[in-house]
């Protein structure tokens, strides 16, 4: 039966078997690995890394797709979660998960932030997205690309872009091209936060005006004595700023909690 693809769940259904056989290389499955693919559509990765695989685990919202997986692979080969990934429990699944998924465009971002809550659970994580959400979670500091997702997602997360897939690999076709990307948790941080809300917070402020100068971005945060106290150039802009440094400024802030109000209540 003919699978038509819903714009409401973002579908685009790789069809191109090269580019499958080279997402399936570059993920180098083994056969006791705990990996689980995130919308697994019509079974373009799902066929070969059931070949390779002692048992695979799939997370996949389409109620159709679900019963057309529970039809076509035996349960003791697959194992079918039909739920919300942005809703959905990673840590049931156990410790060294390997993640996979050609994620819906339209909810890519949400997906990332909600698996970086289990990221010690995860090995790592393999991923087709838009290639520009790609260019912006491994952008460098002052580059045009990096923002607020590039910091959110490194500060958790080594990540590289592996290779580019034309959009004449899907069916539909989208508007874009897409790319796969690797991902690996950062088991030693270099820079913790100590407090991971007033991080998000400061880097949420610093790149909602991202054109801005620190001192006017975070003047409801920080006073010229902070900047000077962390050693920022208040005349920097957020895309300046290393990851590091929003870490400085998150900790530092959480010093001065108990003396000042909390910008974060």
């Amino acid at each position: 039966m003919r699978h038509i693809p819903r714009k409401r769940f973002g579908q685009n259904f790789l069809v191109d078997s090269q580019v499958v056989a080279n997402i399936v290389y570059a993920i180098n499955p083994q056969k006791n690995d705990r990996l689980v693919e995130i919308g697994p559509g019509l079974g373009a990765l799902t066929r070969p890394l059931l070949q390779l695989l002692d048992h695979l685990y799939v997370v996949e919202l389409d109620r159709d797709i679900v019963e057309r997986l529970d039809r076509e692979y035996p349960k003791d080969k697959l194992t079918i979660y039909s739920a919300d990934a942005l809703k959905f429990d990673f840590f049931a699944l156990g410790p060294d998960l390997r993640v996979i998924g050609n994620l819906p465009y339209n909810i890519s971002t949400p997906i990332l932030f909600h698996l970086s809550k289990f990221a010690a659970n995860i090995r790592d994580m393999h991923f087709m997205l838009q290639k520009e959400v790609v260019d912006r979670m491994v952008a460098l500091p002052s580059s045009h690309d990096y923002g607020r997702l590039s910091v959110m997602l490194q500060y958790r997360f080594e990540m590289e872009q592996i290779f580019v897939v034309p959009p004449a690999s899907f069916q539909p076709a989208p508007k874009v091209e897409s790319a796969i990307v690797r991902m690996f948790p950062l088991r030693q941080p270099t820079h913790i936060a100590k407090n991971e809300e007033s991080f998000a917070h400061v880097v949420s402020s610093a790149f909602s005006q991202r054109r801005k100068t620190l001192r006017n971005s975070l003047s409801g945060i920080l006073s010229p004595v902070d900047f000077t106290a962390i050693n920022i150039d208040p005349g920097l802009r957020a895309e300046n700023l290393s990851v590091a440094q929003f870490v400085a400024i998150a900790n530092h802030l959480d010093g001065i909690r108990s003396v000042i109000p909390s910008p974060f209540q």
